[in-house]
């Protein structure tokens, strides 16, 4: 087998070797990981000790869940595990320990050799189909692979699912074979049950990026052009109400939190999610509000309706929800805007012009008249030949026409060109434009000048390659209260 790349992942001081491969006898490259593996005499004596220290420590699901508590309880773990496994196997060596300690708490407080998997910050999704075949993983560079672990049985498959459950307070079982939930780090996972999934049963674990994406990655990686993201950071500036529309694993709630570090710290931010994905940077005005799914008997369920409604009474300034699905969501929503709120949303659509058509018909079926307080669509597209994601459009809504016979005009202000892979002025902005020049006073010049004071602001982050998120947070907070001082920096 060619091996393509190889780096090391480290797990609980366990180390696993990545190995990715192209096999002659395979469609696709292998994702071949290796780590230590343990005899059978050695397993036995591990899972009497995983007992014992369970017995013995009788943590709950709920510290666990608790960041606080979760690495306190790893800390009994690891304490509880090196006493037991001195007695059972006093002539270890210290490394070995250490080896044998990582894979108890992988096994206990983990999932198992998926953690590995977990930690590689180069994939996008771990799937396993049933314990007939191997994992797959979606890589960001070479996309979908093979890896080299199978799962003992379907057994094995439940447990991992059923853990995740417990977790967020939540059961899978033959009456309820269908689960969605989520990891502490924030991944989302979904599982399905034989026979509803008639090959066996099945985990699908989405991964967030750790480290989450600023403008600056945007820009370096030609997703978003300085001119487009100057354009956009002065409509958040004033207030101008943005959805982020796109296809499946677009990049939608990826750019609708690259947007979010424009907003000012001198305002409220509350974002609504189902899973928590949305990051700002840690000094702004920020309370993240998450759903929770029903329990078993099918109480205690706060949906993002509920949140919806709540927020309002939280006195926000600008509002981030997660998608925008159903009727009820989007009435409240657009209430929002129409009550003063700035928001900011994502919902499932290729082209501005299937946002609006999506908008306007079941099943969220909203009002054209509430529709007009929707300023711009930001469509994202991603090229699955090339592996890449771009910023497709950017398009603001055009109200027209009276009360009985209103209409909404798309206006296409930026478009990519996929002949040249770059965003170029397709239009010229009407409605953003002069909704700022009426409430701000500014004149063309002022707002050229503005635009090109972000533009030049934009640039030389990116140059600098600045890309955590309280940097680049703090550089246009910085800019928002001193311009002067942050563009004479800029220009020296």
């Amino acid at each position: 087998m060619k091996v393509l790349e190889e780096y090391i992942i480290e797990d609980n001081d366990v180390s696993a070797s990545i190995k990715i491969c192209n096999d002659p006898d395979e469609y696709i490259p292998i994702y071949d990981i290796s780590y230590p593996k343990i005899e059978e005499a050695t397993r036995a004596i591990l899972d009497s000790i995983r007992e014992k220290i369970v017995t013995e420590l009788a943590f709950n699901t709920n510290d666990i869940l608790n960041p606080n508590e979760s690495s306190e309880v790893r800390e009994n773990f690891t304490e509880k595990a090196v006493k037991l496994l001195s007695e059972e196997l006093p002539n270890l060596n210290k490394n070995d320990v250490k080896i044998l300690i990582g894979i108890l708490a992988q096994e206990s407080l983990g999932l198992g050799p998926i953690e590995f998997m977990l930690k590689d910050s180069s994939l996008e999704e771990i799937v396993i189909n049933s314990a007939n075949e191997p994992i797959w993983v979606y890589s960001r560079k070479y996309g979908w692979l093979k890896s080299s672990i199978k799962l003992i049985d379907e057994a094995k498959i439940y447990n991992y699912s059923a853990q995740i459950g417990r977790r967020v307070g939540t059961q899978i079982t033959n009456l309820s074979p269908l689960m969605d939930a989520y990891l502490t780090t924030g991944d989302r996972a979904n599982a399905t049950l034989f026979p509803i999934s008639s090959n066996g049963n099945t985990l699908t674990i989405r991964k967030f990026a750790r480290k989450p994406w600023t403008i600056t990655d945007f820009i370096l990686m030609n997703t978003i052009s300085p001119e487009v993201a100057a354009f956009l950071w002065l409509a958040i500036q004033f207030e101008m109400n943005i959805v982020c529309a796109g296809g499946t694993a677009s990049g939608k709630t990826s750019f609708l939190n690259v947007l979010t570090m424009f907003m000012p710290p001198t305002q409220r931010i509350l974002s609504i999610e189902d899973t928590r994905e949305i990051q700002l940077p840690h000094f702004l005005h920020w309370v993240p509000l998450t759903t929770r799914p029903p329990n078993i008997e099918g109480k205690g369920e706060v949906s993002m309706l509920d949140l919806m409604i709540n927020a309002l009474r939280m006195r926000p300034d600008k509002m981030i929800v997660g998608e925008i699905r159903r009727s009820k969501e989007a009435e409240v929503l657009f209430e929002a805007i129409n009550t003063g709120h700035s928001v900011y949303s994502t919902l499932h659509a290729n082209t501005a012009e299937e946002t609006l058509k999506r908008l306007i018909n079941p099943p969220i079926n909203i009002p054209i008249s509430l529709l007009t307080s929707l300023h711009l669509i930001a469509v994202m597209h991603r090229d699955r030949r090339k592996r890449t994601r771009r910023v497709l459009e950017i398009t603001e809504l055009i109200p027209s026409g009276g009360l009985d016979d209103m209409k909404i005009e798309l206006n296409n202000i930026f478009r990519w060109v996929p002949s040249k892979d770059k965003i170029i002025e397709w239009g010229k902005s009407n409605r953003v434009m002069n909704e700022i020049k009426l409430f701000s006073g500014m004149e063309d010049k002022d707002i050229q000048k503005s635009l090109d004071e972000k533009k030049q602001i934009l640039v030389w982050m990116a140059k600098r390659n600045m890309n955590d998120i309280d940097k680049v947070g703090r550089v246009i907070s910085d800019y928002y209260k001193d311009p002067e001082r942050i563009l004479k920096l800029v220009r020296r």
